[in-house]
């Protein structure tokens, strides 16, 4: 009992150590919420990873393996494809999220929609989904301090002592914003998923281990087939799990705001790439030693605690307590973003849609959330614990978040659609998923085994698309969305600002003996021009504020068109909103 503690106190030292050697005071909500987005890929990558496997990866999803057998591997496939995903889709959400200083999910698709509403629905589909992983997340610290204490603390007692470790960690959480959890993801996941990984390999390759990989030809037939494969499955089952799991992988709130931490766009795609080899190699490796342990009496008797059943008859008491230590980091590395996600978009959002916030106001009310959601989640992680097939609950999860996907992917790749469709597809799909859910938690015979989350987001694509047909798109919504794709290739620098469109700037014809000096200063005063304009019509923006910058704006333009008239051009002419 006192060396496996004496270990978990060990390790959450050095993440205050970390934390108080990058401890760096918020001057704004940008440096709050996206770590003044100034990572590089490896940290980026890491980031991504705390969000994406949390601690009960070695306790539901290990007890998955060792009672289904290679159905296991589906996490393996979902989040490779997942992953490999955001690679398409990070580079266009950086560059808006950089020009138009976006820091959450929702932000993106009010910009690119042009719609409050259709931020606020994104971001409370977000924050529910969000909530069953924080559920697992408190759970998996409980399993950890009750096998840590020799089983002498009751339930109860070890969801307190978890909560009050997260609370601790919140207070450099709230103090420090996005950029404590990039440094701390960094150490333990390092922690979670590379010491893991060495000791998994050691697992498999030791002589004497019980999970040698000689076992895996020991595997029971029954262990080596797919639901939908002669069981009580249908054939959609398998083809669900992936499916939902791919499409939800981008857009998860917690991972998709790591996009906005990277530094420039060559790190984002770095980062993707980095963190399919550090989450997919783990989890691999993972899935392979339960395989391996399935022979084992009191690993198949209690496969949720296959991994420290595992390791301590390994091990004994010293790699018990590192196991432990690997489930504590990823535990509280996970649910550190997901509160953090939550609260940033309660604050930015919800509550920030209907009250003009300052940057402080804000940064209070993340806060204020983030402490109120980490307490739901203790309690109803103490009604659910027992649970059977604890990864219901991730799956459940899916179902919802899911039904973000058709408005985020369509609107980030294409130009049809409208803030009509979207809000449309969103609602109705999440209420045909919640239903289906209900009635059909895991999946639905009748239809092949499908599951509720898939047929809801059919019918999100179906509505998003026949709602758009069926509405009138203002053509000044049509240039706007024109201008936000000009800047999503790299292009112009645009005007659009969040849920509004701005007055053209202005143009003018250059000469063609234009000086190089004019050239550049009138290239300074445009950009200056358009960024004051975008804040100007920024949401949440005082109007005292808007008033002198769109003067200041006024100046730049009249500067910028000297400037072309000197270089032998014609003066700029600036439209009218």
């Amino acid at each position: 009992m006192a060396v496996m503690l004496g270990m978990l106190g060990v390790f959450f030292l050095g993440i205050i150590v970390v934390l108080y050697l990058t401890l760096k005071k918020s001057k704004s909500f940008d440096e709050y919420a996206v770590g003044g987005r100034s990572f590089g890929p490896w940290f980026v990558a890491m980031s991504y990873v705390n969000s994406w496997w949390p601690g009960t990866v070695f306790i539901s999803f290990a007890g998955l393996s060792v009672a289904s057998g290679v159905f296991g591997f589906y996490g393996l496939a979902y989040s490779t494809l997942g992953l490999a995903a955001m690679y398409f889709i990070a580079s266009r959400a950086w560059r808006w999220g950089k020009h138009y200083n976006l820091v959450t999910q929702p932000d993106l698709l009010r910009l690119r929609y042009g719609s409050k509403a259709v931020g606020v629905v994104t971001s409370i589909i977000g924050v529910i989904a969000i909530l069953p992983w924080v559920i697992l997340g408190m759970q998996a610290l409980a399993t950890v301090f009750s096998i840590a204490s020799g089983g002498t603390w009751a339930l109860p007692v070890c969801l307190l002592v978890g909560l009050a470790t997260v609370l601790i960690r919140q207070i450099w959480t709230v103090r420090m914003g996005m950029r404590g959890l990039v440094y701390t993801d960094m150490y333990q996941g390092i922690v979670a998923y590379v010491i893991a990984a060495i000791v998994c390999v050691l697992l498999l390759v030791a002589p004497n281990s019980p999970a040698n990989w000689s076992y895996l030809s020991e595997i029971p037939n029954q262990l080596l087939f797919l639901p939908g494969d002669g069981d009580s499955y249908g054939p959609l089952y398998m083809f669900s799990s992936v499916f939902t799991g791919v499409v939800g992988a981008l857009c998860w709130p917690m991972s998709f705001v790591r996009i906005y931490t990277a530094n420039n766009v060559k790190s984002v795609k770095k980062s993707t790439n980095y963190a399919m080899l550090i989450a997919g190699g783990f989890y691999a490796l993972l899935t392979i030693v339960m395989l391996s342990a399935a022979h084992i009496t009191g690993v198949a008797a209690n496969p949720q605690a296959g991994w420290t059943t595992l390791i301590e008859n390994y091990g004994g008491v010293w790699l018990l307590g590192l196991g432990l230590t690997m489930i504590f980091a990823g535990s509280i590395g996970h649910i550190d973003g997901s509160v953090q996600a939550a609260g940033t978009q309660i604050a930015n959002d919800i509550v920030g849609s209907k009250i003009e916030l300052s940057d402080v106001q804000k940064t209070i009310v993340s806060k204020g959330s983030m402490v109120l959601f980490i307490a739901l989640a203790a309690v109803l992680a103490y009604f659910t614990n027992g649970m059977d097939r604890l990864q219901l609950l991730a799956q459940i999860s899916y179902q919802a978040v899911v039904q973000i996907s058709v408005p985020l992917f369509l609107g980030i790749f294409f130009k049809f659609g409208n803030k009509n469709g979207a809000l449309a597809g969103m609602i109705v799909g999440f209420v045909v998923a919640a239903a289906l859910t209900i009635a059909f938690p895991d999946d639905i015979p009748a239809l092949g085994s499908i599951t509720g989350g898939v047929v809801a987001l059919f019918v999100n694509l179906f509505v998003y698309v026949a709602v758009s047909l069926l509405t009138t798109t203002p053509d000044a919504e049509r240039t706007r969305v024109d201008e936000l794709f000009d800047v999503a290739r790299g292009g112009k620098r645009s005007t659009v600002t969040v849920g509004a469109a701005v007055p053209g700037m202005a143009t003018a014809a250059k000469g063609e003996s234009a000086a190089c000096e004019a050239a550049t200063s009138v290239a300074t005063c445009e950009d200056a021009a358009a960024t004051a304009m975008a804040e100007s019509e920024s949401e949440g923006l005082a109007a005292s504020k808007a008033a002198s910058i769109a003067t200041a704006a006024s100046s730049l333009r009249e500067a910028a068109a000297a400037s072309y008239a000197r270089a032998g051009g014609a003066p700029a002419e600036a439209s009218a909103s």
